[in-house]
């Protein structure tokens, strides 16, 4: 019995991945050092999984930017608007896909399935498919070359890579995966003349839900690269949730399957019950959750590996993580600060590496073999779970009388929205921001010097009070009509809420990567969470002070915090979301008695939480639609609550957006060109809505004329009077200078459309 790993963080201890990239975005790093600079840590990486003792070791998941995006460059699929003219790309056209330039917008990003990671949208459209480098190949070479590794090459499969895919009509999709296959024929036989004798290649869309029609497709597919590349062997790894179609899988012609037993709610062991495994293959068995921070029961985890030893030869099952280790922080031996019962039950993606050489070892040689660490894990899990920290007896009284909680508004939607009418007198298509303004280099610097104690408090207070005040005269000067404050006091739109709730803790260097060079450092949900004080108020009323124009009041969600948070394991995600609900609302309430009469509750991760499995959709949307409503229904009438969402196809859950009972929704919608309108040709919606109407992760300032654009399409199926004018999502990551011009361009459309359809809107 063997050890693997299907995939380790990119970022580095200490985020040098982060560093190094935006050092070389902004001119200060040259291309040739970038990739040194690289190089190292995608060395040390390697090296760190080699000396934990594990024995298959994956190469090539290590990006640059992002590996869906990898693999569409590697097949030549760049639109043509980023002027690729053939050969291997270089870095300006592949960066320029993922963060767009002045003249060609970004490729479209949304999330990996069920995870906060955010993927690079592939464009098809008219593109003819070539081979322009193979990056597995480079990588297996290089880990061999370099540190004497024999690695397991990594790959995205074709079918999850076309399901993920944008720019070609369903029924081409067939006539796409017959292009494609040559190419990764090709691969793997390079591959194989290199000297590779396995090649990972994950379908993460085999544990969606399937028809049967598209798992013939699927057959089909591996089929063809059996016959393609017949000396090579192929593991099919799937991960975050069980197969449906589970014989279909398991007759494909492969040499071994990766199997979830960690998210698969028991389905996928049932399944081996039932029909066995086959002889012929290898068991990639996933038992350590690769999206989890906590130290894993080894005695449970061994029992398991028990129970799969029964039915699977010991010799043809790799104990492996339940998906790729990229979704948790490098290491926990950093966390020195900690409190020791919490520290201790810890693991990421290092200790989880230990983790599954022990679980190999006492696969190989019996449980007595690692019986020392088995008992120091059930000793961790159990300290921790007697903690007073979750044993908080206010919060488990509030959640046994939740049936008594009010959870709806206290009138109709056409009465408040009358009542709010009345209050704000707002103009037609009303303009406003997410919530965040630029966090500049001056503003990280102060928060250092105040968390360093370099700072006393009150100085740091007149600081952020600075910034409130120029960023309020600001937004007065570019004629917005809805201001926010500008969140300059946050670090971080989920750990800043963690770090005034009672329940969370947070690490020095837990950080995960989000998208691109985008890292955030989520709080861990240890215990029971309660409000113990007031968060926002004093920051909200204070802008409110400086200006006439409405102040929204600004908080994360439940579910977002729940989402974007590690959550404990002892609990069901459910009630630890009704445990930040009712703390949040006392937070809504305290905004309201302080005088805020718009508070925003952002929801960005709603539908990043869904299950993989479309048949447990709606019992997720109905808690998580509880959670939000839970936070937001003891405000009166004119109280406008709005929220926010961004990046997901929200055509799926648009009934349990309506059902959040939200007085304006905020929805991005410019990265994929307004695609998102065409939901609402299906479905009627009739509370306030702002499609976001310019990129914010893109650098490049979009003309009036181009929002005018998105303005109009949105119009064409919306009504002006329920319509709000804003960006897509908060500006925290923009320079000062971009933040204003785009603004400056956004109120200039806006005017534009006020002119245009405030004539339309009196004649009709």
């Amino acid at each position: 019995m063997k050890s693997a790993n299907l995939g380790y963080p990119r970022i580095g201890r200490d985020r040098e991945w982060k560093k190094a990239l935006e050092a070389y975005w902004s001119s200060r790093l040259e291309e040739e050092v970038l990739h040194a600079e690289l190089k190292a840590i995608r060395l040390h990486g390697l090296q760190s999984q080699k000396e934990k003792g594990i024995d298959v070791i994956p190469v090539g998941d290590f990006t640059y930017y992002d590996h869906v995006l990898d693999t569409a460059v590697m097949f030549g699929l760049i639109p043509e608007r980023f002027g690729y003219t053939g050969g291997e790309p270089d870095l300006s056209v592949y960066f320029a896909m993922a963060r767009g330039t002045r003249t060609a917008t970004a490729c479209e990003m949304t999330k990996w399935f069920n995870t906060n990671y955010h993927y690079i949208v592939p464009e098809l459209a008219d593109a003819e498919p070539k081979l322009t480098r193979n990056k597995p190949l480079a990588a297996y070479l290089e880990a061999k070359a370099e540190l004497g590794i024999e690695g397991r090459p990594v790959l995205v499969g074709p079918y999850t890579f076309l399901k993920l895919s944008k720019g070609y009509a369903a029924e081409q999709l067939e006539s796409w995966i017959d292009r494609l296959l040559p190419l990764y024929g090709q691969v793997l036989r390079e591959l194989e003349a290199a000297g590779a004798e396995w090649v990972q290649i994950d379908e993460p869309i085999l544990s969606t839900t399937l028809g049967a029609e598209e798992l013939t497709l699927v057959t089909h597919i591996y089929d063809r690269l059996r016959a393609d590349a017949p000396g090579i062997k192929l593991m099919l790894q799937t991960y975050f949730e069980a197969v449906d179609h589970y014989e279909a899988v398991a007759a494909l012609p492969v040499h071994g399957i990766g199997l979830d037993f960690v998210h698969d709610g028991g389905r996928n062991l049932q399944a081996i019950r039932e029909h066995g495994f086959p002889a012929d293959k290898l068991l990639g068995a996933g038992l350590i959750d690769g999206r989890s921070i906590w130290r894993a029961d080894l005695e449970s985890k061994l029992g398991l590996l028990t129970t799969l030893t029964g039915i699977v030869a010991a010799d043809r099952i790799t104990v492996q993580p339940s998906c790729s280790l990229l979704h948790v922080p490098v290491s926990a031996a950093q966390e020195l600060a900690l409190e020791p019962t919490l520290r201790e039950a810890l693991a990421f993606a290092d200790e989880k590496l230990e983790e599954l050489a022990l679980l190999a070892k006492a696969g190989r040689s019996g449980p007595d073999a690692i019986r020392p660490a088995l008992e120091a894990a059930g000793q961790s899990r159990s300290a921790l779970q007697q903690s007073p920290s979750r044993n908080n007896k206010r919060v488990n009284e509030r959640i046994a009388a939740l049936a008594s909680q009010p959870s709806s508004r206290s009138g109709s939607f056409e009465e408040r929205r009358e009542a709010q009418r009345e209050r704000w007198k707002l103009p037609l298509l009303p303009t406003t921001t997410i919530g965040s303004f630029p966090q500049t280099p001056e503003i990280r610097s102060a928060r250092r010097k105040w968390r360093k104690g370099e700072w006393s408090d009150a100085q740091y207070e007149a600081f952020i009070k600075a910034e409130i005040k120029t960023w309020i005269e600001l937004q007065a000067e570019l004629g917005l009509d809805v201001f926010v404050h500008g969140e300059f006091e946050r670090n971080d739109m989920v750990e800043f809420f963690g770090e005034k709730l009672s329940g969370f803790v947070f690490t020095a260097n837990g950080w995960v990567q989000s998208y691109g060079s985008r890292c955030v450092k989520p709080p861990i949900i240890y215990g029971d969470v309660e409000l113990t004080e007031p968060m926002t108020v004093t920051e909200t009323v204070y802008a409110q002070s400086l200006t006439d124009a409405p102040v929204k009041g600004m908080l994360t969600g439940p579910i977002t915090i729940l989402n974007w948070s590690f959550v404990r394991d002892d609990k069901s995600r459910e009630e630890v979301a009704y445990q930040i609900a009712l703390a949040l609302r006392e937070e809504v309430e305290a905004l309201e008695a302080a005088g805020i009469g718009m508070i925003q509750v952002d929801e960005p991760a709603l539908r990043e939480g869904l299950p993989l499995k479309r048949e447990q959709w709606q019992a997720y949307l109905d808690w998580a639609v509880k959670a939000f409503r839970l936070s937001t229904s003891t405000v009166k009438l004119e109280t406008q609550i709005h929220t926010h969402m961004c990046y997901s196809e929200f055509h799926d859950i648009i009934a349990a957006i309506s059902a959040l009972d939200a007085d304006v929704i905020s929805i991005e919608t410019s990265r994929s060109h307004g695609e998102l309108i065409g939901s609402f040709e299906q479905h009627t919606y009739e509370k306030g809505i702002g499609l976001g109407v310019y990129d914010i992760h893109s650098p490049r300032i979009p003309e009036p004329e181009e929002m005018t654009v998105m303005i109009d399409r949105a119009l064409q199926v919306l009504s002006p009077d329920q319509f709000w004018i804003n960006p897509d999502c908060g500006l925290k990551t923009r320079k000062a200078e971009e933040t204003i011009s785009a603004l400056r361009n956004m109120v200039q459309a806006t005017k534009q459309a006020r002119a245009k359809y405030a004539v339309e809107t009196s004649g009709s």
